[in-house]
């Protein structure tokens, strides 16, 4: 298994592709990844008492990740333009997460903690995301993640509603 996770890390260099196309004026960024498979939602978490924590499998995965990131970062893989764009517009995650067999995991069940480590690591709040496509493929050899985050030049949300609030007292 540790090998698996090795060349899973090590396909990360050389699979992170950042690029940006103009459109117009419009400029539209997108980053392409390969990371390790999250750990599922079931092992997340262990219980401390009455407090619910990280697990260190998942610390692990997020320590990794972030680590990964950050040399993709230093090493120009992925620009400071690509990071200032993702942090003030909209963005849209595509991930296909290859999986040992079909039906042991759910889809969804490490989408938050890859959506979280991968927006912290580019300094991004993770709310900017509004939009999400999962897609469960089998790749029992390499099980991974594929990941495409673009960021939305141009997204907007349905007419504004004004929402009320009750005021206590």
């Amino acid at each position: 298994m540790k090998s698996k996770r090795i060349l899973s890390l090590r396909m990360l260099y050389y699979c992170v592709l950042a690029h940006s196309f103009a459109v117009g004026h419009a400029v539209n960024y997108t980053l392409t990844l390969t990371l390790p498979m999250p750990p599922g939602v079931n092992n997340q978490y262990v219980s401390l008492g009455a407090r619910r924590v990280l697990s260190q499998e998942a610390r692990r995965y997020k320590s990794t990740v972030t680590r990964l990131l950050k040399r993709a970062r230093d090493s120009g893989a992925i620009s400071d333009d690509l990071c200032a764009a993702a942090q003030v517009g909209y963005l849209a995650l595509f991930i296909d997460f290859y999986f040992e067999t079909p039906l042991r995991r759910d889809l969804d069940g490490g989408l938050k903690i890859a959506q979280d480590t991968i927006c912290a690591a580019l300094g991004v709040n993770d709310n900017r995301v509004v939009d999400i496509h999962l897609v469960k493929r089998i790749d029992p050899g390499n099980p991974r993640i594929e990941v495409e985050l673009e960021v939305l030049d141009e997204w907007q949300f349905e007419r504004e509603r004004e929402v009320l609030v009750k005021a206590k007292g």
